[in-house]
Order: structure tokens, then C-alpha cells, then sequence
């Protein structure tokens, strides 16, 4: 890897799977730290925004902690590049059915708990499962062929913009499970669980989106 890559700032705001993260990023060569300090994160070269857990104290964490202002900044000002991994991809939206405190409104759309279908056999929820994704439309987080990583959320990413949405999975119907809004992407998955898979899309991350201006 060039040694011109950006560090890979993952923010630490109390909730996420942080050290898995840091673990595969370290496997796959791509220099990163972990913080929660909102003048690191608003100068940060580029951003990971993990998450497990609900969406009303996911923000409420954010907004504590002056790490709201600090992603927005990074993300709008300075066209920071942005993941967000499964509570983290809903944050990036404006909110969620779960909770009443606003999200971080980069992306347009709300997160919305799944559904029981009204005819066919009921689904797990929360939904559990590795899931193979459709990739509807050229990216830079996934490469042509087999898509499959590991989920676990009781709610998904409704964008309001259907060109935002760049893969879809299935769990009693079609959701987004990854999108891309130009410097800021969101994956509902968790690619630190999804062995080769999820490598190969935090490397892509790293080489393809978190290029050096």
C-alpha cells in the first residue's frame, strides 16, 4: 500500500465494535487510530463510524461528546471520507423509527425496523444471518462476484434517493445494505465479521475512497 494512504480515523463514541476494526484494518495494511476527540475527528483524513446498539443513544453518545459537529464538519466542509458500519450507517441518516433525537443527516433518509410479510412465512427479527448482496450500480466499495457478510439489526436504511443505494439484501423483502452518497457510504452489515468478504471491502475503502487530495 502507498505510504501517501490516509490514516483511517475509527471514532470512538463509546458504542461499536472498535477493536475488530482496528484488528482488520491492521491485516489489510491500511494505517488507522481509534478517537473520540472532536478536533481529531473534524481534522481527521478519513472517517469510520462503528455501532451497536440503539439509534437514541448512539446520538445521544454523539452529541455528549461534541462528536456530532466534529463528523459533519470533516464530512460537508471538508469532503471527509465517511464509513458508517451497521448502527453507524443509520446515524449517517436523518433518523430512525427506533428513537427521536436526529440523526447526522449526510445521507437523505430514515432507518426503519423490518416488517412482518403478510403472507409468507414470518422473518427473524432481529435479522441474524450471513446474506449475499445485489450490487445495482457501480461503486468503489465492492469488486464484481460474490457478495456475502454478516448482519445483525433489527432496522435498515430507507434512502430517500433511489441513486444513493448501492447494494441490496433480503430479509423478508429487499433492503439497502449499502449506500454511497459521495464522499459518504454506509454499510448495514459488519465487515470486521465477514471474514474475506468485509477485507476485501475495508481494503477497497482504503485504497479506492480514502485517497490523499
Amino acid at each position: 500500500m502507498s505510504s501517501a494512504q490516509s490514516i483511517i480515523t475509527i471514532v470512538d463514541y463509546g458504542i461499536g465494535n472498535r477493536g475488530s476494526i482496528v484488528n482488520m484494518l491492521k491485516r489489510i495494511g491500511a494505517p488507522c487510530r481509534v478517537s473520540g476527540d472532536p478536533q481529531e475527528v473534524a481534522s481527521a483524513e478519513a472517517l469510520i463510524v462503528p455501532g451497536v446498539g440503539a439509534f437514541d443513544a448512539g446520538m445521544a453518545n454523539l452529541n455528549e461528546r461534541g462528536l456530532t459537529e466534529a463528523i459533519r464538519s470533516a464530512a460537508i466542509e471538508r469532503r471527509t471520507p465517511v464509513l458508517g458500519i451497521c448502527l453507524g450507517m443509520q446515524l449517517l441518516a436523518e433518523g430512525s423509527e427506533e428513537g427521536v433525537l436526529p440523526g447526522l443527516s449526510l445521507v437523505r433518509g430514515h432507518a426503519k425496523r423490518f416488517q412482518q410479510p403478510a403472507q409468507d412465512t414470518p422473518i427473524k427479527i432481529p435479522h441474524m444471518s450471513w446474506a449475499q448482496l445485489e450490487i445495482v450500480r457501480p461503486n468503489r466499495l465492492f469488486d464484481d462476484g460474490e457478495q456475502r457478510f454478516y448482519f445483525v439489526h433489527s432496522y435498515h436504511v430507507a434512502c430517500d434517493d433511489a441513486r444513493d443505494v448501492i447494494g441490496l439484501a433480503d430479509h423478508g423483502g429487499r433492503f439497502v445494505a449499502a449506500f454511497e452518497q459521495g464522499n459518504v457510504l454506509g454499510v448495514q452489515f459488519h465487515p470486521e465479521k465477514s471474514h474475506r468478504y468485509g477485507m476485501r471491502l475495508l481494503k477497497n475503502f482504503a485504497e479506492r475512497v480514502c485517497v490523499p487530495a
